[in-house]
């Protein structure tokens, strides 16, 4: 997938400036950056959820405007910030969301393989007939990734997956981001405001700053004391009791 000249504005205020990468496949890229920097709108663009003003998002060489919105569900996914249901549903159900670009609401064989292998594969088979409603933050957002993973997709988006989850929860879902893109082969591309978990789980970050892309690199070249001075212009010079420096980067 790779992004062209993305430019959006909201009425005069320009919210993503000039904006061009490619992402690598197969890996876990973290867009970082402070608020309002243009991380979120730049993912919503990719998955087409809001459209740019100008530029392009190509997918397999092809503009992502011209995709059926069918054969384009079946080739990226999109967990977004606020997952609200307000349905009476069980975790096998909301799960089955997942294949409704293959068969609809008419599931074959085939979807109910995608569907178990996803239960399995976030460890919900003793949740599957429970109400979601019944589970906790963390039991929730497995079962939202099951249902990503279900769509069986090669690149899956996700919008901060670690908002409102405890440290413990958080750390889990950053071990289950990577094991994606390791056992999966997935593509996964996320928005973190957490930039240890960006520096410890990410191949590639992508660094924005007043809707312009800073730096799109390697974790090394990107996670820099330099850089994230420059990004969040806070000193990074942290130290321990007896003064002795402690990273929080690479």
């Amino acid at each position: 997938m790779e992004v062209k000249n993305l430019n959006k504005f909201y009425g005069s205020k320009q919210v993503v400036e000039n904006v061009s990468f490619e992402l690598p496949k197969n890996k876990v890229i973290s867009f970082i950056g402070p608020n309002g920097a243009g991380k979120s709108t730049v993912l919503n663009i990719m998955t087409r959820l809001i459209s740019s003003d100008s530029g392009q998002v190509l997918l397999e060489n092809k503009d992502l405007k011209k995709w059926n919105s069918k054969e384009l569900a079946k080739k990226i996914a999109i967990l977004t910030q606020t997952n609200h249901i307000t349905a009476k549903l069980t975790v096998a159900e909301l799960v089955a969301f997942g294949r409704f670009p293959y068969s609809g609401s008419n599931l074959n064989k085939e979807d109910r393989k995608h569907i178990n292998m996803a239960i399995e594969y976030m460890e919900l088979q003793d949740f599957k007939n429970r109400f979601i409603d019944e589970l906790s933050g963390g039991q929730r957002q497995r079962v939202f990734i099951a249902m990503v993973l279900a769509q069986d997709t090669e690149y899956i988006f996700l919008d901060e997956p670690t908002n409102n989850l405890d440290i413990y929860h958080s750390s889990n879902m950053m071990k289950l981001v990577r094991r994606l893109c390791d056992d999966l082969n997935k593509t996964v591309t996320l928005v973190l405001h957490e930039i240890n978990f960006a520096s410890a789980y990410s191949d590639y970050i992508g660094a924005f700053k007043n809707g312009k892309l800073y730096k799109f690199d390697t974790v090394h070249e990107v996670m820099t004391k330099d850089n994230l001075k420059s990004l969040y212009n806070v000193n990074f010079d942290i130290t321990d009791f007896n003064g002795k420096p402690i990273s929080i980067y690479y």
